[in-house]
């Protein structure tokens, strides 16, 4: 009899389908059969311009060509650059660094953290927990790690963060096992663009404590701070981060750094796992197990963008021009967003809670039906599990007049 895999168990029937880049792809179809001019591309999950050129911040790209060649070609330290770390760090708390012992290592990105974060603080067959809306990636990324993925209903009826649900699904989950992964996506969620408020975080950080009192268990809190610079004035937008002061030892922060979005540099992949905790063991621990991690995937990591990082921050001439121009396209992320959002209030259109950030969601029960409907307008979105992801990052103002009430159009044609 022919051999039809030779795979190992655990591999056996892995494919990968991804809607984000299919629905990208037949976009970009349309493009070639009736003109850039007709088509909306609302697929993409990067920054473009209102000429829908994708943006790369004009500070960044002048220090990455001013690079020597040395610094771009050469091998890096497993852990990191030391200076590029410590730019993470910073950069990431800005005034609001918590009292805490903070480390970090350097990651392929910010899926990098979520790769080690899944693989080292869980045990085989765990189960880690998100919200219901959440980045596909997420999923596969525990599946290939022989975890899974559960979730809470992030929006209540008053549509708050949803703590009760949270609260039940911990809870539920730290019955089973002792150690428990909590993925939160915030600020500028990818993909409806809430963001916890402060007091949400405080019942988050209350729950976590009190969960903490058996101690047995061990909680850890993964923050994907993707959006953060996307998210609002940087620091009302980090205050959140003061909240990780003097948790208690069995709880572990770790922050998901990522230069793809606040730094324009997607493909080069270069992120960083930032821990947060109370005991200095907890954090040498996290230091020594998440870089032999590195060293058994990918070695060590992109050397040139990590000194393009440290050199911008550590020239404040350099940093400062970089943050306006930044700032510059937040607020035209923030227009293009405030104009679907007044339509769809117009058009009777629900939407997701939106504060900021790169996508905005509208729920429907049938979302690859509405998707293929507003192709028939050369409209693209990615079809959900439970509704339609818009990216404003990429959509002009042009183009997003009108939008709304042809999604609210394609909704009611399909059927609720």
């Amino acid at each position: 009899m022919m051999t039809t895999s030779i795979a190992a168990s655990h591999a056996k029937g892995k494919f990968a389908t991804d809607k984000i880049f299919g629905a990208s792809g037949a976009a970009n179809k349309a493009v070639q059969e009736v003109g850039k001019e007709k088509v909306t591309n609302a697929t993409i999950g990067a920054l473009l311009d209102d000429n829908e050129k994708l943006v790369c911040l004009p500070t960044v790209e002048k220090v990455w060509r001013e690079l020597p060649i040395n610094e771009v070609i050469n091998y890096a330290p497993i852990a990191g650059l030391p200076e590029y770390l410590e730019a993470a760090i910073n950069l990431s708390f800005a005034d609001n660094r918590p009292e805490a012992y903070i480390k970090a290592i350097a990651t392929s990105g910010g899926s990098g953290v979520i790769h080690h974060t899944v693989w080292n603080y869980t045990e085989i067959g765990d189960t880690i927990l998100t919200s219901d809306w959440y980045w596909g990636p997420y999923k596969v990324l525990c599946e290939d790690a022989l975890r899974k993925l559960d979730t809470y209903t992030l929006f209540d009826e008053k549509q708050n963060f949803n703590i009760q649900s949270f609260e039940n699904k911990v809870k539920a989950l730290l019955d089973k096992q002792n150690n428990l992964v909590v993925l939160l996506n915030t600020p500028a969620h990818n993909p409806t663009g809430y963001s916890l408020t402060d007091g949400e975080w405080d019942k988050v950080i209350d729950l976590c404590k009190e969960c903490a009192t058996d101690e047995s268990k061990r909680i850890i809190l993964l923050i994907d701070i993707a959006y953060l610079d996307y998210a609002g004035e940087k620091n009302a937008s980090r205050a959140f981060l003061k909240k990780l002061s003097n948790l208690p030892a069995n709880v572990l922060a770790i922050l998901a750094f990522s230069m793809s979005k606040g730094y324009t540099m997607y493909g080069q992949r270069t992120g960083a796992m930032i821990g947060v905790s109370s005991s200095q063991q907890v954090i040498k621990e996290f230091e020594d197990i998440n870089q032999y991690t590195s060293r058994a995937t990918w070695s060590n990591i992109n050397r040139g963008c990590m000194r393009l990082l440290s050199n911008i921050y550590h020239d404040q001439t350099l940093q400062t021009q970089m943050e306006q121009e930044r700032e510059g396209y937040y607020k035209l992320i923030h227009q293009r967003a405030s104009i679907f959002t007044k339509e769809s209030a117009a058009a009777n259109l629900y939407m997701l809670p939106y504060v900021a950030g790169f996508f905005i969601t509208v729920p429907a029960n049938n979302p690859d039906a509405v998707c293929d409907k507003l192709h028939d307008d050369y409209i693209y979105a990615v079809p959900l599990g439970k509704g339609i992801r818009i990216a404003v990052c990429a959509v002009p103002q042009s183009k997003m007049l009108g939008m709304a009430g042809k999604v609210a159009a394609a909704i009611a044609a399909v059927g609720k």
